[in-house]
């Protein structure tokens, strides 16, 4: 698996769950990956998972909502692999609460990561990904930016809805700029945080709902990204590509 080599990846939220199985697989693919995140120790075992595999990766801590941290991130790949072709938006928090008990600063909280975050995550790398031959964004939505789910978290679907019309329209701004722009709609994955619900009702409520039977893998996800990142998708632009056991297709 070498579709990517030669190539610079950064990945936000890398610290775990979908994030570090997508860094992951993108090093496996030939890419040096840059692993940010606010978590630095479980970052930093990110990174050092991937160069014990004999992959190229350093860890940066960054918080997606500062953009002098996006341009110290960006010049930082850029000083230590030479260029960044590949960005993965993938950093974000849910929240639970309908909408009569969420506050101002909770909605804007959740807003500022999973929506302003990834606004940063393409506006502040766009002027290294216009000097790569393959530049890919793809942003981490979620099967809850196309549907209004359960009737709770509010600003969670607001901001993963934004997530998924941003993308269609970044990837029509820069369509014949070389940079390709996508997106990705998980559905129930068993990242370590939902694996705390196991063997609870949530957890059978989530089977439950796939039409597969079984929630999905984190690596399930890097497998759409690595597919977004290569050539392979050279043709693909503006997707939203659902990764989710058949829920929306209901």
């Amino acid at each position: 698996m070498d579709r990517l080599e030669g190539r610079v990846a950064l990945v936000t939220g890398a610290a775990s769950g979908i994030g570090k199985a997508t860094a992951k697989r993108l090093a496996a693919e030939g890419a040096a990956v840059v692993v940010t995140d606010i978590a630095v120790e479980a970052g930093e075992a990110t990174a050092k998972e991937i160069t014990g595999d004999g992959g190229k990766a350093i860890f940066i801590k960054h918080d997606v909502r500062s953009e002098s941290d996006w341009e110290a991130v960006c010049a930082k790949a850029a000083a230590e692999f030479g260029a960044l072709d590949i960005v993965v938006n993938n950093a974000g928090m849910g929240d639970v609460k309908a909408i009569e008990e969420t506050t101002l600063a909770e909605w804007n909280h959740t807003i500022d990561i999973d929506q302003t975050g990834v606004f940063l995550g393409m506006k502040i790398p766009a002027p290294y990904l216009k000097r790569s031959e393959h530049a890919s964004i793809i942003n981490i939505s979620s099967i809850f930016g196309s549907s209004g789910g359960f009737g709770v978290s509010p600003a969670y679907h607001a901001a993963k809805g934004a997530v998924r019309t941003l993308t269609k329209n970044i990837a029509l701004h820069w369509a014949t700029e070389r940079i390709r722009v996508n997106s990705i709609h998980p559905g129930f994955i068993a990242t370590p945080i939902i694996e705390q619900a196991r063997d609870t009702p949530m957890w059978d409520g989530m089977i439950e709902l796939t039409p597969m039977g079984h929630l999905g893998a984190p690596e399930d996800i890097a497998a759409g990204v690595a597919y977004l990142a290569s050539d392979d998708a050279k043709f693909v632009t503006g997707l939203e590509l659902y990764i989710d056991g058949g829920y929306m297709a209901r």
